[in-house]
């Protein structure tokens, strides 16, 4: 049996024969060829025997089978590498689909993200205002209380006033704490006959 061996590149699929099936070919074409200087008168050669027959038939057969099977293989190679090819190219499109579809859904979840983010912002700014707000609106309320109550507790009021024909003479002394406030007026009164 010969063997064959395949050398396959990316674009060709090239078959080479062994050396021992170079040899036999080399020799067969050297039994062919008569010589010259030997040339015999060919004789017809007698009828071979049957057993001699069936041994050629069989190995006829055999040169037959190994034929088929090298044209199979190169077919089956061939198919094979042609898949291979499609499979690879196919696998590339998969990926590049995968790969867009993963950077829309990245753009996806950062605008959800950027939205929840600033809802959230809001959110929380408007509670820390009305916090804010309640806060201020307690201290007035605070404030006004101790003030009125500073007023009432610190504070009094000391006043006179003469009254001179028409006129009124008001003398007031308002006193909160340290502090002293003075008003005096004086206001002319109608008279009615």
């Amino acid at each position: 049996k010969g063997n064959v061996r395949f050398i396959v590149s990316e674009d060709t699929y090239d078959t080479t024969e062994t050396e021992t099936e170079s040899r036999q070919q080399e020799e067969k074409k050297e039994k062919i060829k008569p010589s010259s200087s030997s040339y015999k008168a060919l004789k017809p050669s007698p009828q071979p025997s049957p057993l001699h027959r069936a041994k050629e038939i069989l190995s006829a057969r055999k040169i037959q089978a190994w034929w088929r099977g090298t044209l199979v293989r190169r077919t089956l190679l061939r198919a094979a590498l042609s898949a291979w090819i499609i499979q690879c190219w196919w696998r590339k499109i998969l990926a590049e689909r995968q790969e867009s579809n993963r950077l829309v859904i990245l753009q996806w979840m950062v605008l959800e993200t950027s939205a929840c983010v600033l809802i959230q912002s809001w959110v929380r700014m408007l509670k820390v205002r009305h916090y804010y707000l309640r806060l201020c609106c307690a201290a007035r309320v605070i404030q006004t209380s101790w003030r009125w109550h500073n007023c009432r507790t610190r504070g009094f009021f000391q006043g006179s006033y003469e009254l001179e024909g028409h006129k009124l003479h008001l003398q007031l002394d308002i006193f909160l704490g340290s502090q002293v406030c003075r008003i005096s007026d004086c206001i002319s009164l109608p008279i009615k006959n």
